[in-house]
């Protein structure tokens, strides 16, 4: 397995299919690409298992392993703890509870997508 990050790779956890299509395709529509994960189980399984992206886009409420189970598990982890994670949540809480938790960064839901795009460009450069 190599460790080298993938410049220009998101990856996307998030529960709601549509909205993890609707992200995926934004981004890559500005030429990045992207892992798509379900939960934080399969978000990790991805992580450990292929290509290191620039910075993981992170719903916080999902089913089998939540955002915060996730956080946690990334952290404690020396080959992943360097990722930055930028939690996306409806709640206001949610956002004390990411940036407490060694989140980068916060974008409320419903996602402005330009404030999306730009958070990107900020962890992975303009593609």
């Amino acid at each position: 397995m190599t460790t080298r990050k993938a410049a220009g790779t998101v990856l996307v956890v998030e529960d709601d299919g549509d909205i993890r299509d609707e992200l995926a395709d934004v981004i890559e529509d500005s030429n990045y690409r992207t892992i798509r994960a379900a939960n934080g189980a399969v978000a990790l399984q991805k992580l450990r298992g292929g290509p290191r992206p620039c910075v993981i886009l992170l719903d916080l409420m999902m089913p089998v392993m939540d955002g915060h189970a996730f956080l946690a598990e990334q952290q404690s982890d020396a080959a992943l703890k360097e990722i930055p994670v930028v939690v996306l949540s409806a709640h206001v809480d949610g956002a004390r509870g990411g940036t407490q938790m060694s989140a980068a960064a916060f974008l409320k839901k419903p996602i402005d997508l330009a404030e999306l795009l730009s958070t990107i460009a900020k962890f992975c450069g303009k593609s």
